[in-house]
């Protein structure tokens, strides 16, 4: 081992140790050389390393200072087979080439960041972002596109912004995306729900809703519904935006597994809506990671200007550095190989996932869908919050499906199963032992 090295872990050491601990100041380049025996230069090239990776920083004419004590985290194994968990396995994440991104973003844009961002988001992201939105058969004009932190921001501006019918109730699938239902509730919004089931919507109920209610917009997930992994025909996207503009309602349509699609002859809605009622929003939560907070909202024109008020008055640009680093991202090609290694993964999953469903709950309603996230439906008599508590208990974690409804609609019996998270090897024994559980309820409780 060199010499230059020996230095540099026990400096490690010392900062993983906490010896020097996040703001201390190291010895000077003189008294390390003094102590190690060796040249300045061989100081200079260790400590580089050091900084490098981000683990201490210079001060011209005074020092080298701590930056953080902390390593990251490596993942552990555990018995804990979680099913409830729905964000992406953080430790699969090629962080370091997104760490390139960040620090040439940094370098590229350094005076932007000193400066307010763009309403709509950063121009040359936009325009990446319209190549990517392609690739899902999403074509539109970068006058269209807005960056939002995130799909809730894009969902919470829609929600409370006028829309040109003039309607005040939103409609939802029941049961649908459990951060908007929350914020519905919040705020107490005029909104209205749906039945969602493996078989669809009521596309009769669909028009019922729409003639007697004044629809603002319907939110709905055509594809990979979240609880529930299942996905509309071609003939009821068309179906509904039929009805959508005969009634003179507006479709947000949440596409946030876009990158998982493994058909690719089914596209979506906004693919074949041909009059502007489709809003379509996009996020990375699940592709790449939550804490990146960036999504797009595509807008018919009609809604621009009044969109660009309301986002105004929220906040003035979404993250300006995670929009940099996003847009190089993209840019560089280093995207579309992470999304192509990540798309196999969890379809392999999900394969697992529809095959212990099959074997071992045959008797019971699931979705068909081969996706991350699925569920079970059980008959009225199953008491499905105690099988959670027991399940807990064998270290099988799951979610209930209460935070996915609205308050007053009535909830089915429904088990929510992801496997964003678990090892492929312990999917099916968390499957059987749910069968098994199932199989003895009398002798459990």
């Amino acid at each position: 081992m060199l010499k230059y090295e020996l230095i540099y872990y026990d400096l490690c050491t010392r900062i993983h140790n906490a010896d020097l601990p996040s703001g201390a100041k190291l010895p000077s380049i003189r008294q390390l050389a003094h102590q190690f025996s060796c040249s300045k230069s061989t100081i200079l090239t260790a400590l580089q390393k050091l900084e490098d990776q981000h683990l201490i920083y210079a001060i011209p004419k005074s020092g080298y200072y701590v930056v953080d004590h902390q390593i990251a985290q490596k993942p552990t194994s555990t018995n804990i087979i979680d099913f409830a968990t729905s964000s992406p396995t953080w430790h699969a994440f090629p962080y370091q080439d997104f760490q390139h991104c960040m620090n040439k973003a940094i370098d590229t844009y350094q005076t932007d960041l000193f400066k307010y961002g763009t309403a709509k988001g950063l121009p040359s992201l936009i325009s990446e972002a319209k190549k990517l939105l392609e690739s899902y058969q999403v074509f539109t004009d970068n006058s269209n596109i807005f960056i939002t932190s995130g799909v809730q921001q894009a969902l919470s501006l829609l929600s409370l912004m006028p829309f040109p019918n003039n309607h005040k109730t939103i409609l939802v699938e029941q049961p649908s995306y459990h951060l908007y239902m929350d914020f519905l509730k919040t705020y107490k919004l005029p909104a209205i729900g749906i039945k969602r089931s493996t078989n669809g919507i009521d596309l009769k109920e669909l028009e019922q809703i729409f003639r007697k209610n004044e629809i603002k917009f319907f939110y709905t997930m055509p594809r990979f519904h979240n609880p529930l992994g299942t996905s509309y025909s071609k003939k009821e996207k068309e179906a509904i935006l039929y009805l959508a503009n005969q009634y003179d309602v507006y479709i947000v349509e949440d596409d946030f597994l876009a990158d998982f699609e493994y058909n690719s002859k089914r596209d979506p809605m906004f693919a074949i809506d041909t009059n502007d009622r489709v809003i379509y929003l996009k996020s990375f939560s699940k592709i790449m990671f939550p804490g990146l907070r960036i999504g797009f909202a595509i807008l018919p024109s009609v809604l621009i200007n009044i969109f660009q008020q309301h986002k105004n008055t929220t906040d003035i640009d979404s993250s300006m550095i995670s929009q940099a680093a996003l847009e190089l991202y993209l840019k560089s090609g280093m995207f579309e190989r992470y999304r192509a290694q990540v798309h196999e993964n969890y379809h392999k999953r999900g394969k697992i996932l529809q095959h212990s469903i099959k074997t071992h709950l045959p008797m019971y309603q699931a979705s068909s869908e081969i996706c991350m996230h699925s569920h079970i439906v059980f008959p009225k008599e199953v008491d499905l919050n105690r099988i959670i508590h027991y399940l807990s208990q064998k270290q099988i974690l799951f979610n209930p499906i209460d935070h996915n409804y609205l308050t007053d609609f009535y909830r089915e019996r429904i088990l929510k199963i992801n496997v964003s998270t678990i090892e492929d090897e312990k999917i099916e024994g968390g499957i059987k032992e749910i069968a098994n559980t199932l199989n003895n309820l009398d002798n459990y409780f």
